[in-house]
């Protein structure tokens, strides 16, 4: 017996079928953007600042010189024991390493400095005693005179005159200095001393004077300008340094 299909079912049979078999579409796949991140602009400062830093630094590295001479280490000095002896009983050159028990004065004398000898003939005529100079710069120097007889001081004025007459040098500095100043002072004993500076043309003189052990002691410290301005530090040290031994 022959089965009659309907025209309707068939038509809702294929557009069924139609429907499930239907192929699904997807979107395409995409890859995900990169946004750039613009440099920092606290970064950029900060780098800036560091490189000037660094670049400031080998500039001063480079442009820095080296340290001077004049900074290295300090002038050393020995103490000088001096016996003021007379002519009559002068016995020798040089040294005082045996002179210590038997000093009338001391000072002090920058290491490397030279001792002059003093013949009796010189000891006899002006009285100096004792002196030292620099051997890279002759004309910077100290020494000392002693005269017997004195029991104290006369005017700070007298005595500078008086020391000028048995001193050449001394006569020349004072007549062309531009200025001689002068002070009184006491150690801590209370023994006076007269200070002198004279400032003059081409040379610079320090001078103390005291009396004691019925002497008169005259303790000088001379350099032209141009050493006294260079070495004027050390060479106070030296001048504040002389002190009669009672």
């Amino acid at each position: 017996m022959a089965t009659i299909f309907s025209p309707s079912a068939l038509s809702s049979s294929s557009t069924a079928t139609a429907t499930i078999t239907a192929p699904t579409t997807k979107p395409p796949l995409t890859k995900p953007q990169v946004v750039p991140i613009p440099p920092s602009k606290i970064t950029l400062t900060t780098l800036t600042k560091a490189l000037t830093a660094t670049a400031l630094a080998t500039t001063l590295l480079t442009t820095t010189p080296p340290p001077s001479l004049a900074d290295s280490p300090a002038t050393t000095y020995f103490i000088y024991y001096g016996t003021a002896a007379s002519a009559a009983n002068y016995g020798g050159y040089g040294g005082n390493s045996s002179k210590k028990d038997s000093a009338e004065y001391i000072y002090d004398v920058p290491e490397g400095w030279k001792e002059r000898l003093v013949s009796k003939v010189e000891k006899g005529t002006n009285g100096t005693d004792s002196e030292f100079y620099n051997p890279k710069k002759r004309s910077e120097r100290e020494y000392l005179t002693f005269l017997a007889g004195f029991r104290q001081l006369a005017p700070k004025d007298a005595v500078l005159n008086n020391l000028a007459l048995s001193d050449v040098n001394l006569q020349d500095l004072i007549a062309s200095a531009d200025s001689v100043a002068s002070e009184e002072k006491k150690d801590e004993n209370g023994q006076v001393y007269y200070v002198y500076e004279i400032d003059g043309v081409g040379a610079h003189s320090l001078i103390s004077v005291t009396c004691a052990n019925n002497k008169l002691y005259a303790h000088f410290v001379n350099a032209p300008t141009p050493e006294w301005n260079k070495d004027r530090d050390m060479l106070r040290h030296v001048h504040e340094s002389f002190k009669t031994v009672v």
